[in-house]
């Protein structure tokens, strides 16, 4: 019973942890928490077409390549911040892998001459949605495998290329 426990407290301090990460746009650092297998996707249902739409779907190595391309995109830089809390960590029967459900709220700080209709300095709304991860147990700390954003948000800003 403890040994679960403690599995599934170092799954949620993964995530909070992938989250500090992300917010301090440490994508290096980030991906040094995924496997080497790691899959990544940002997707969202639209009830128009009744179909999933697909924002991004890549793995370890193209999220590297994006992640090293990232400071020449023409992308705006006012920086997001993650409020996550992690609904649910459920591991299989063997203790290899974990699955967690995230609910995530992602906001963006304004910065001066990004948009001339938003103020500076104003925080807004960015993407709500959920972290569906997977996770590799392997007696150390948990590697990301698998995460799925799953967005309720169907309408990203143009230039918006960080990892959510």
């Amino acid at each position: 019973m403890t040994a679960s426990r403690d599995t599934k407290e170092s799954v949620k301090e993964t995530i909070y942890k992938s989250c500090l990460l992300l917010d301090d746009q440490k994508f290096k650092d980030w991906l040094e928490l995924c496997d080497g297998d790691f899959t990544y996707a940002i997707t969202a249902y639209s009830p128009e077409i009744r179909r999933d739409m697909t924002y991004f779907s890549g793995n370890r190595q193209e999220l590297a390549g994006m992640v090293e391309l990232l400071p020449k995109h023409n992308t705006d830089h006012s920086p997001l911040k993650r409020h996550a809390t992690v609904y649910s960590v459920e591991l299989d029967e063997d203790g290899k892998t974990a699955e967690a459900v995230t609910s995530v709220v992602i906001y963006q700080n304004m910065l001066d001459g990004i948009n001339s209709h938003i103020d500076s300095g104003e925080n807004r709304l960015f993407v709500v949605g959920r972290y569906l991860d997977t996770f590799r147990l392997n007696g150390g700390a948990p590697k990301f495998v698998r995460r799925q954003v799953r967005l309720e948000t169907r309408r990203l800003d143009k230039g918006s290329h960080w990892p959510l």
